[in-house]
């Protein structure tokens, strides 16, 4: 029995007619002879009635709330939209049944509002689809050992589905979006941005990680593990998208180290002068913004001084957890960070070079970097993205792939 899982974002189930688009892909498979699964997001965006962001202003409106509360509230966005979604495959003469997160098998921990999947146990799923019947999933959510409804953070639905079609044995995993595909850079910076058809899961992984938001990293995680397929395409169109898999399955034949730029807006630089190599002052440091919740990026550490990114949002955050140490953190709000990423950078000589070539020209000044195998990072001001971006994209002849 071959499997093949579906998953719809919010806009793609948001109206009736994106919701004839999602029959019709879902015909599209079962007329190959496969068996489905659906996984679908909530409805639409904030403002929208259905929305996950939407439904969770009622819960703050109504005063203090835990996050066992909220993760109740967010949970109800997909349970409509399985229901809804299941009403029009019935209409076009499928066999559905809608299901919760935990109904199709998705265990959690309890980090509510961030959950990770444990385990998946696909038994009654497997047993819908031997009998023909279409399940239809709400992705984003499950259910702890304890019995409490938890959901997955944001980008959850695309773990959902990753995680089904590992535990199903799944010819692969489609993700379908509003775009055609995975591109070499965000079109909204760079007109001449184009879809890629092929990207290893170490690249796309980066990709997720440094910004593109096109699928979630955990979801990647996932598929790579089992060599599962991953296939992106536009929920409207019938392009090929962005296939997702193990690089021993093509080569790489752009003749270029690069394959696409991204980048993160609204990150703050943090420089601590230490006054010496003390070893416990710098653990100090990082286990406290770790208990406040700091997430920490492009790290770079000296006996002299200690520079870090954060979210801007955890300045406040990350100032109080620091407040106490004999240090004057300073902090820099307004960076963006940006990096060009492709597995065809390993082992090549002079990447960096070029990044600072290409930046110089276009006179971004570079305020930090980092490197690893995939992926070069650098840290500017957030005024200068466009210009950055479109640089890099250029130079690593991306407008041409």
């Amino acid at each position: 029995m071959a499997i093949v899982v579906q998953k719809f974002g919010g806009t793609s189930v948001a109206t009736a007619a994106m919701r004839e688009h999602v029959v019709s892909k879902v015909r599209g498979v079962k007329a190959k002879g496969h068996e489905v699964v659906v996984v679908v997001s909530a409805m639409g965006r904030l403002g929208e009635p259905y929305a996950t962001d939407t439904l969770l202003t009622l819960v703050n409106q109504a005063g203090v709330s835990s996050a066992r509360d909220r993760d109740l509230v967010m949970a109800c966005g997909e349970l409509i939209s399985v229901a809804v979604m299941a009403s029009a495959l019935r209409k076009a003469g499928l066999n559905p049944l809608p299901l919760s997160g935990w109904q199709a098998g998705i265990m959690t921990d309890n980090s509510f509002g961030d959950a990770r999947i444990t385990a998946v146990d696909p038994t009654f799923v497997l047993s819908l689809l031997k009998q023909g019947i279409v399940p239809v999933v709400a992705g984003f959510q499950g259910a702890s050992s304890e019995g409490n409804i938890t959901t997955l953070g944001r980008g959850g639905s695309d773990t959902t589905a990753a995680a089904l079609g590992v535990a199903l044995g799944a010819v692969n995993v489609e993700i379908y979006t509003d775009v055609e595909g995975i591109m070499t850079a965000d079109p909204r910076l760079v007109p001449e941005a184009k879809v890629l058809s092929f990207l290893d899961y170490g690249e796309v992984f980066q990709m997720a990680s440094q910004g593109s938001k096109v699928i979630h990293p955990r979801a990647v995680e996932l598929a790579m593990q089992r060599n599962i397929p991953l296939v992106v395409k536009s929920t409207c169109g019938d392009a090929p998208g962005t296939t997702i898999a193990n690089a021993v399955l093509y080569e790489n034949k752009r003749g270029r180290p690069v394959t696409a730029v991204a980048h993160i807006l609204k990150v703050a630089r943090v420089s601590i002068a230490t006054p010496s190599d003390d070893g416990a002052l710098e653990l100090d440091i990082f286990s406290r913004l770790a208990g406040a919740g700091v997430s920490v990026d492009l790290i770079n550490v000296s006996p002299e001084v200690k520079r870090f990114i954060i979210p801007e949002e955890d300045v406040e955050k990350a100032r109080a957890a620091l407040e106490t140490l004999p240090l004057a953190p300073d902090f820099r709000c307004g960076c963006a960070k940006v990096s060009v990423i492709g597995t065809g950078m390993r082992g090549v000589p002079g990447v960096m070079s070029r990044v600072v070539a290409a930046l110089r020209e276009a006179q971004v000044r570079i305020l930090q970097s980092s490197d690893s195998h995939l992926t070069i990072s650098v840290l500017i001001d957030q005024g200068d993205v466009e210009s950055a971006t479109k640089a890099l994209h250029r130079h690593f002849g991306l407008n041409t792939e």
